[in-house]
């Protein structure tokens, strides 16, 4: 069912019902900061089919987000982050170049690649100052937080409506993103050895790469990205915008990163390094109603 009222046209997606429903428009300020993407609630399946090739042990489950919330298109760059915190841990810096065996160009821009070597708590710390910041200029609602994504918003965020293991598709091939494309994936076939994929062996500047169909960019390789969870098993059956476990000892991660094969770029893949801090880590933000 569509309903359209003062330019916008509402969607929803469940099945008919008998009888009448009534629905009620909440309208959702949007932020100064034009790099943010208001993702709609929804559901969706969460993990990977038990047939996908090397696949399949991010079991399947149901996870409805009932909140929209706005998501950074961008993962965080490095002039991002100097200048709310101040300084710049990144390795990939100006004059950096592939010195990990790839192709790439020595870095002349470092401002606009993503931030790295940031732990947990410094990326939820720049989230605290920058909620303190725009609050303070009038740039965000007062109950309004930026914050990591959780797990499931990640992953829903990143597949856009899509169900196959990539946004682009059921493969990843090289050049579709900054991974190391030497080793490219199917689900069909699994890893697949391409001796001429591109291996940069660097950071590339935020957006070089397609966005996926929701306008989020780099979901796929450049950095690892920090999510707000807890590393655990997954709930079984449908669950209701999950936080992950109460405690635990290793936090989420997503994505995967420019040093890393296709199969571990999947919109479901997910890993939980003990508190590491690398320069394969970075993250994005998400702007939502403080809990």
């Amino acid at each position: 069912m569509q309903a359209e009222g003062g330019g916008i046209v509402w969607t929803d997606p469940s099945s008919p019902t008998p009888g009448q429903r009534f629905y009620r428009a909440v309208s959702v300020p949007a932020p100064a900061d034009t790099n943010l993407v208001f993702i709609q609630p929804g559901t969706f399946t969460m993990g990977s089919p038990t047939n996908e090739a090397e696949g399949g042990y991010e079991a399947q489950h149901t996870v409805t987000i009932s909140r929209g919330f706005w998501m950074g298109k961008y993962l965080v760059t490095q002039g991002e982050y100097l200048a709310v915190v101040g300084s710049n841990p990144s390795l990939f810096r100006n004059g950096a170049n592939a010195s990990f065996g790839g192709t790439g160009s020595t870095i002349t821009n470092e401002l606009l690649h993503p931030v790295e070597q940031v732990s947990w708590n410094d990326a939820t710390d720049y989230c605290a100052s920058r909620t303190q910041r725009e609050r303070a200029g009038g740039l965000i609602p007062t109950n309004y937080v930026y914050r990591l994504p959780t797990e499931a918003e990640w992953e829903y965020g990143c597949r856009a409506g899509t169900t196959t293991a990539f946004y682009p598709g059921s493969s990843l091939h090289s050049g579709q993103a900054n991974f190391d494309g030497r080793y490219e994936y199917d689900v069909s076939v699994g890893t697949i050895y391409n001796p001429s994929g591109v291996f940069l062996g660097v950071t590339t500047p935020v957006g070089s790469y397609a966005a996926n169909p929701w306008g989020l960019y780099d979901m796929i390789g450049n950095v690892w990205e920090w999510c707000q969870d807890w590393y655990d098993v997954y709930p079984r059956g449908s669950v209701i915008d999950p936080q992950g476990p109460a405690s635990g000892s290793m936090r989420v991660i997503r994505g995967g990163d420019w040093n890393d094969i296709a199969w571990i770029c999947r919109s479901a893949y997910r890993d939980g390094p003990p508190g590491r801090i690398e320069f394969l880590i970075g993250f994005r933000v998400v702007l939502a109603p403080g809990q």
